[in-house]
């Protein structure tokens, strides 16, 4: 069945195989948050984003190949709740921006926007987005046998940007979408929100004006 990035609360992961790795992306939680799993073929190295809830799914989607490495995408509690018991239990190394990480349990290192994070073979830019909290991340995975996949957290959605509660807040986050991810990365690009079905820039970039207008 190919990949459509659909999934439901409590229901089947969905699969997606490229050049260098796998992603499996599962629905957990009471707030349907997509967790996603990156396993590097050659090596079999796994890194989760984002232990967002339900840690007993997350540590048997991991299976016996265990967990390198998990990356928290912001500081919101939806995204981090399973992390402490996943963590444990797997031994992997907890990272978060340094902006956001005093609010998250058992960090062991922080990032900066531009930092590499590596699983196996591939490896992961970090993109610093300001706006949804002050330390969310985007992590940038440029694939060889085709274009971009983007990791958004709560920072980018199909339809706009993910939520704000001021305005310096709101033209802080757009102001990024739109120089770091829209005005870098190309239409092909496939983003992985922290909640719904994905998308690709290209579907989205058309609205990006009426979102900076409507202010939200």
């Amino acid at each position: 069945m190919p990949y459509t990035g659909a999934v439901t609360q409590g229901g089947p992961p969905a699969v997606r195989e490229l050049t260098a790795l796998t992603i499996t992306k599962l629905s957990v939680g009471p707030m349907d948050n997509n967790a996603y799993l990156l396993r590097c073929h050659r090596t079999g190295e796994q890194l989760l984003i984002d232990a967002a809830a339900e840690p007993e799914r997350l540590i048997a989607l991991a299976g016996s190949a265990g967990l390198a490495t998990v990356v928290t995408t912001h500081r919101h509690p939806d995204h981090w709740s399973a992390l402490t018991e996943v963590v444990k239990s797997t031994g992997a190394d907890s990272l978060a921006h340094a902006d956001d990480a005093d609010e998250i349990p058992t960090v062991t290192a922080t990032l900066h926007d531009g930092d590499t994070v590596t699983v196996g073979d591939c490896r992961l830019e970090v993109i610093h987005i300001v706006g949804h909290t002050p330390g969310s991340v985007a992590l940038l995975l440029p694939d060889a046998g085709g274009a971009p996949h983007l990791f958004t957290g709560d920072s980018l959605f199909p339809g706009g940007p993910g939520r704000t509660t001021d305005p310096h807040s709101f033209a802080s986050l757009m102001g990024d979408l739109e120089t770091k991810i829209f005005g870098r990365l190309p239409d092909g690009t496939w983003f992985y929100p922290g909640h719904s079905k994905d998308s690709t820039l290209g579907a989205e970039r058309p609205a990006v004006p009426a979102w900076r207008a409507r202010g939200w």
